[in-house]
């Protein structure tokens, strides 16, 4: 495969990424959305995220663990006590990587 295939590829990714996440935002600047809209689109990230962590925490690898035995499950628990005290991005994650670990090493 050639490096000017490989380049025009990911330009015009890249290209087609920004166009379709700058439209709508475009679009609906000019536009004055009804408050009831605007608070029910204001749910969609928290939707999103929370959509994307059961799954992976709840079923990881695709399968149900038993609860003590789940360490995805046992890091989440402490890791939003971390977020909920201190609404640190950045410590949330770190508490996260750090009790994932010692439960991972713990449950082998």
């Amino acid at each position: 495969m050639k490096a000017s295939y490989v380049w025009a590829v990911l330009v015009g990714m890249a290209v087609a990424n920004y166009t379709l996440r700058f439209m709508p935002i475009a679009m609906l600047s000019r536009l004055k959305l009804p408050r009831p809209v605007e608070r029910w689109l204001s749910f969609i990230p928290v939707s999103v995220m929370a959509a994307l962590l059961v799954g992976e925490v709840l079923r990881p690898d695709g399968t149900w663990l038993p609860p003590l035995q789940n360490p995805y499950l046992l890091a989440a628990i402490p890791t939003a006590l971390v977020y909920y005290k201190w609404r640190s991005f950045l410590g949330t994650t770190v508490a996260g990587i750090v009790v994932f670990l010692v439960f991972r090493t713990i449950l082998g």
